[in-house]
């Protein structure tokens, strides 16, 4: 069928890796690149002779946009699916505007000055990717991505107008450290610790960090507190989901995770301002990053489930009705089946599945696309196949 390059190697890349080699019918062929060959090839050893797929591994810059339209060229894939840091979104897409190549990614871009991350740097790229005639599609991970086929999902088949969306996104897995990041740690910390927002009647409101707490009694998982915090998919689907008068999303952090982040942003660690330390110029954020366990390293130690979803309420021949979609992900059966925690998991598959739309065309125009711009039921169908299947009922308990 084709041929992918998949930029990044760390736990959802692994991931992803490893669902496209299950799924070599479409993915004859893939590149690993990656800063570090070394894990490129190390995770190439582990999955040859497990898979049809033939994989090959490059070294990359993803910061140099000369270093990756070389490798486009060399390499010719028909779909590039970034699994890199957020920095590296837009050198990223020029690579593709350059080569005429499509391109996924999981996470939409942000400046590494400003922990800022919205979507205009990339929908700027609206015109010159349809100019192009090549299709670039955004967040094809959980939260975002799976959220927003949920939410196309739900409008195509449950409702006429969807008038408010709670995104609730559930962790209620242990890793037995005091304090650790389930992804990335310098990107985990700077979302949790930025303002939060929602989006009710046409303009954002914005709280402070953690400032909105609700308690939620979780299938699988039980009760956990949850705090609002701003995230990328509220952004598109304010345009995009017509009738829509508020979106939240939610996300569960126990109290020993917060007392610990407390006390690193009061003592400076998760800054992201530079500091000289011995004559060199270090950012405490990072130095952290480096000190805290290695998110791929939690898998084997991890236990407990996820469970992320969407609660709709809206309107349907002319009657209020309420709907919850969901998947509930166990983090053992992750680590057994990939090597992965499910936070990776849940990542990775709609990763894997956003790229094998694109490059088998069902998922194709050309220009920038959000995730629920698209027919969900492809999607749908796809998650169910390939390891995370959803859940729905059709009387939740509402978030107040």
């Amino acid at each position: 069928m084709g041929k992918a390059l998949i930029i990044g190697c760390g736990g959802v890349a692994s991931v992803a890796i490893h669902k496209c080699c299950q799924n070599s019918e479409v993915f004859e062929e893939i590149c690993i690149a990656s800063r570090t060959k070394s894990k490129c090839d190390a995770l190439k050893e582990k999955l040859e002779g497990t898979t049809k797929t033939k994989i090959h591994t490059a070294k990359v810059d993803a910061d140099k946009v000369d270093e990756l339209i070389a490798l486009i060229n060399e390499f010719k894939p028909d779909v590039v699916l970034n699994l890199a840091l957020p920095y590296q979104d837009l050198t990223i897409m020029d690579a593709c505007l350059a080569t005429k190549t499509h391109y996924v990614d999981t996470a939409n871009y942000e400046p590494e000055d400003t922990a800022k991350f919205e979507y205009k740097w990339q929908w700027a790229y609206r015109d010159r990717f349809k100019e192009a005639g090549i299709t670039a599609l955004l967040g094809s991970g959980f939260d975002p991505g799976v959220t927003s086929v949920f939410s196309a999902y739900a409008l195509k088949h449950e409702f006429d107008e969807i008038n408010y969306i709670d995104i609730l996104d559930c962790n209620g897995g242990d890793h037995g450290y005091p304090f650790a990041t389930n992804f990335n740690p310098e990107i985990n910390i700077r979302e949790v610790s930025a303002n939060g927002s929602y989006w009710e009647d046409g303009h954002w409101v914005e709280t402070k960090p953690m400032e909105i707490k609700r308690e939620y009694d979780f299938e699988g998982v039980g009760k956990k507190d949850m705090y609002l915090l701003h995230h990328e998919e509220i952004e598109s689907l304010a345009l995009n989901i017509p009738g829509i008068k508020r979106i939240r999303f939610f996300m569960t952090f126990g109290q020993s995770y917060l007392t610990h982040l407390k006390c690193l942003e009061n003592v400076g660690m998760t800054s992201i301002e530079p500091i000289m330390y011995e004559g060199k110029e270090i950012i405490p954020l990072q130095f952290l990053k480096a000190v805290l366990p290695d998110p791929a390293s939690l898998g084997p130690r991890t236990v407990g489930k996820t469970n992320i979803g969407c609660i709709f309420q809206g309107k349907k021949d002319g009657k209020d009705k309420t709907y919850y979609l969901y998947n509930i992900c166990d983090h053992q059966e992750c680590y057994k089946e990939v090597g992965s925690q499910a936070v990776s998991y849940t990542t990775g598959v709609p990763a894997m599945i956003g790229a094998m739309l694109v490059m088998n065309g069902t998922w194709q125009k050309p220009g920038v696309y959000n995730m629920e711009e698209f027919d969900p039921d492809p999607f749908m169908d796809a998650l169910n196949k390939w390891g995370l299947p959803w859940k729905e009922s059709h009387n939740p308990v509402l978030v107040d």
